[in-house]
């Protein structure tokens, strides 16, 4: 009797998953046009741009996978600015990890790792009290084909686009960079000055001699190692200032 009552309490998480993922997935499919517009005119086919979203479903992390690409950086290259673009997720599931049952196993584990992106993320952290993995599972389930559907039609549709139309649906992905920056740097001086201080450091390198030889799948990982170690190390945040999960 109780594993059935877990098991319809899993089924009901997984609904409430599923509604509360429509809205994310209609502003993935958004952004994901844009983002597959930049992957095919970074060479990148139809089949392989809805492959790579549905596999990576990370906007930053593709998008810096993407670049990478264009630059015709090595495999190397693009595995490691892959991981360290999308090593904040690494903090999201520990966080997440608190939030769970410690019974819980290891396929709703895996399956819950696949379904961290930040929307989900801060959706599942809101929730008081324990949660079921199935209800990250249910957003993933409605949410990742709306990101992959959006790069895939990006990708066909892009090249027959107007040149006008396109560069303004590719601005649509900066705009979501634009956004997750902003209103933090707004409420941090910190923060403020690393965003600018990654900006700089970034156009510096790509006119200074010898440094702009680098490829840019380099440069990333380069600037994020020695930014971010030195906000680190200078100003560290105080964990009472991190929060809670819940």
């Amino acid at each position: 009797m109780h594993q059935e009552e877990k098991e319809g309490s899993s089924v009901r998480w997984f609904r409430r998953g599923m509604r509360d993922g429509i809205p994310i997935s209609a502003g993935y499919f958004a952004v994901a046009f844009a983002l597959g517009i930049t992957a095919k005119q970074m060479g990148l086919s139809v089949l392989q741009s809805a492959v790579m979203s549905l596999t990576m479903l990370a906007s930053a992390g593709e998008f810096a996978a993407i670049t990478v690409i264009g630059g015709n950086a090595g495999l190397l290259v693009m595995a490691v600015t892959t991981v360290v673009v999308n090593m904040r997720y690494l903090l999201m599931s520990t966080a997440l990890s608190q939030k769970i049952e410690s019974r819980t196993g290891f396929a709703k584990r895996l399956m819950m790792s696949y379904c961290v992106t930040d929307e989900i993320f801060a959706l599942a952290v809101t929730v008081k009290g324990k949660l079921d993995p199935m209800y990250n599972v249910g957003m993933a389930v409605v949410a990742a084909p709306g990101w992959t559907a959006g790069t895939a039609l990006g990708a066909a549709l892009g090249s027959i686009l107007p040149t006008a139309a396109a560069n303004a649906l590719g601005v649509a992905l900066y705009g979501m960079f634009l956004a997750v920056i902003i209103p933090p740097a707004r409420k941090n001086l910190v923060i403020a000055a690393v965003v600018i201080i990654s900006m700089l450091s970034s156009w510096l390198m790509s006119i200074l001699p010898v440094l702009r030889e680098i490829s840019s799948g380099t440069r990333i990982i380069i600037l994020t190692l020695l930014i971010a170690s030195a906000a680190a190390i200078l100003r560290p945040v105080k964990e009472e200032e991190g929060g809670q999960a819940s």
